[in-house]
This record gives C-alpha cells, structure tokens and sequence, in this order.
C-alpha cells in the first residue's frame, strides 16, 4: 500500500544526476581558489581599514563586555536583578578604562612637569650634541638651518593641525566607545534566553561563540596579570638605578603591555630619557638595556605563549597577527589583534571543515582547537540545550 504523498513522489520526473565528471569540469583550480581566497582577505582588511573608526570601537566594546562578563554571571547567581548586575558590568568597564586613559595622561604630564629642571643638563647634551656635529664636518650654522626648518611656524602650525585632528579622532572614538559599552551590557541582560534559543536551531554557532568568549577572557585575564608582573620587574629595576619617576614609568609600563610583542619600545622611551638627563649617558643606556631585557623577554617570548595558549594561536600566529590588525584597524588593532584572530578562527575558520588544516597550522594545541567553557552566558546557553536534548 503506498501513501499519497508516496504516490506523488513516485509520480514526480525522476532528477537527473551529474555525473562526478560533469561536475569536476564546474569545480575551479585550486591555485584560482587559493588567490582569489587571498584577493578576498585584502580587500577585507583594506575595507576595515576605511572604516576603521567606526569597527574598532565597537569590536573594542564587545571584548570589553565579554571580559566582565563573568562579573554579571556572578551577581545574578547570587541572586542580584539583571539590571543591577549590567550595570555594575557597564561600571567596572567605564573605571577599568578611566584608569587606563588616566595613567597615559598621568605618564605625560609627569614627564612635561619634569623636563624643565633638567635645563641646564639640555643645554649641555645640546654643547655636545654641536661639538660631535662639528667633529663630523657639520658647522653649528647648518644644524641650526636645519632645525629652525623643522620648526619652522609652518611646520609648527602642521603639527598642530594634526594633533587636533587626532584629538578629535579620539574623542570620537571614545564617545562611540562609551555608547557601545552602555546598549551592549545592557542588552547582555536578555543574552542567556536568546542564546537558548539560537542553540535550538543553531548549535554550531553558539559554540562557535561560546569558544571566542572564553578565548577573550583567557586573552585579557593573561595580559593583565602579565602587565602587573612587569610593571612590578620595571618597578624594582627603575628604582635600583635611580631613575627619577620610576613609578610613573612602572605604571606607563603596565599600560603598553596590552600592546602585544612591540609595546616595550614605547615604554622604554620616557624612562631613558629621564636616565639620561639625570644620571648620564651609562645610566641611560643600562635602563635602556635593562628595561627593554625585562620587558622583551616577558613581553615577547613568555606573554605570546602563554597567551597564544590562552587563545589558542601559535605565538608566530600571535605576531602576525599584529602587522595585520594594526593595518586594518590603526593603533587599536594592536590591542586587539589576539581577540581579532580568534574571532576569525572560530566563527569562520572552525566550522567549515575544508579549512581544518589552516585551523590545525595556527592552533597552539593541534589536538584542542580552543573549545572550552567559562562561566558566561553564552556557555550556559549551550549547556541549556545539551540539558533539555538528553
């Protein structure tokens, strides 16, 4: 006996099938694949490179939410309502940012405040700054011809119509910042139901989620607690020599940390400087080389692997991904080209089978490409629905 419905299949045209060299002739070279693969990813990041200003606060705003999180998930399993627990999250991202732009600004203005009692240390580096000029066959005439051509009011006016434009661009970008951080911690209140459902019908996308939001965790709990070690080395090692402000500088120190495997260039600067016109050039040059031995060796070799491990990428994978992100994002994408990569790796590289070996060429760990589980919403969301399927 057969069913209508079975009667109406049968009673369907039979589909005609192509056969496996019909279909080869359709499939493209895969050295054609390959490059348009690459023409892709360029236009991609030379696209996000003009649009820059806009993306990068937001992907900012994301890793932040995502980071304190846990904070949220705490407070409402003790019971705290979902608005209380967003806003103490929007609270703890807004402080942990105010006291990161603060101690730029603190940085700076200590600087500013000290170099003018170092005059008269100026003005002797500058007698024998004209007298090796001089041994080099270069008059005192020319040297200031050429600096008086540096600042010149027209290079003057220059720079400043520049450092103005900057300063808008940044407060632009922290308004969007702010504003982001505010409607994303908010709307995490109803995250845990929407991640339910979404699993339903998407579980492969949740865990795709799931997996970036314990990486960024992992990524910022790694750089943080790295940034406080160094901060604490550059601390005893500034003090050792008698740096005048070693504090300031331990602290600038902590801040460029978030800046992966080239931020200890930026920190070594200040701290030098203030060697130099205190102590002498020796001074100088064993802060220098002190400074930039502590920094490059937890900054550079220990901090990537660990955090490579945290998130789940080679360190090789970690630096690369500097030079890409900080192209395609400006001077952020170097602080989050980690959480950038893992972004790209687990919601488009994992899920698609075909590209398991670029997973497998990348990962930190080839037999573990970077699942696990915090504490989160998005975590719980999937845990949601592994419960209600058994």
């Amino acid at each position: 006996m057969r069913w209508p419905w079975q009667r109406r299949k049968a009673a369907l045209p039979p589909v005609p099938q192509i056969s496996e060299q019909a279909e080869q002739r359709w499939m493209l070279p895969r050295t054609l694949i390959v490059l348009l693969s690459i023409i892709a990813a360029i236009g991609v990041l030379i696209l996000l490179n003009q649009v820059a200003i806009f993306v990068a606060p937001i992907f900012l705003g994301v890793n932040l939410v995502i980071a304190v999180m846990p904070l949220q998930q705490w407070l409402l399993r003790i019971g705290a309502p979902k608005a209380v627990a967003a806003l103490a999250s929007v609270l703890t991202v807004y402080a942990f940012l105010i006291a990161l732009f603060w101690s730029i600004y603190w940085s700076v203005q200590s600087l500013v405040s000290e170099l003018p009692g170092y005059s008269t240390e100026f003005n002797s580096m500058y007698r024998d700054m004209m007298g090796w000029l001089e041994s080099l066959g270069i008059s005192q005439d020319e040297a200031l011809e050429q600096l008086q051509s540096a600042f010149s009011p027209g290079a003057i006016a220059s720079a400043v119509a520049a450092l103005a434009s900057d300063a808008g661009s940044v407060l632009a970008f922290l308004a969007t910042l702010f504003v982001v951080i505010f409607f994303l911690a908010w709307d995490s209140m109803g995250l845990p139901e929407r991640i339910k459902r979404i699993a339903t019908t998407n579980p492969g996308i949740v865990r795709g989620v799931d997996r970036f939001a314990a990486g960024v965790q992992r990524y910022w709990v790694v750089a943080t607690v790295f940034g406080l070690i160094v901060s604490a080395l550059d601390l005893v090692a500034l003090s050792a020599l008698g740096v005048p402000l070693a504090l300031v500088w331990a602290v600038f120190a902590f801040v460029t940390n978030y800046i992966p495997n080239v931020g200890f260039v930026l920190g070594v600067i200040p701290p030098t400087l203030m060697a130099l016109l205190a102590n002498g050039p020796i001074n100088a040059l064993l802060t220098a080389i002190l400074f930039s031995v502590i920094n490059f060796v937890m900054q550079s070799l220990i901090q990537p692997k660990v955090a490579g491990d945290a998130v789940g990428v080679t360190p090789a994978t970690s630096f690369l991904s500097l030079l890409v992100w900080a192209y395609a994002l400006g001077p952020v994408g170097a602080l989050l080209a980690l959480p950038a990569t893992l972004a790209v790796k687990t919601l488009l590289v994992d899920p698609d089978p075909r590209l398991a070996w670029v997973s497998k060429l990348i990962a930190s760990r080839i037999d573990d490409p970077g699942s696990g589980r915090l504490g989160t919403a998005i975590g719980q969301g999937v845990q949601g629905r592994g419960a209600r399927s058994t």
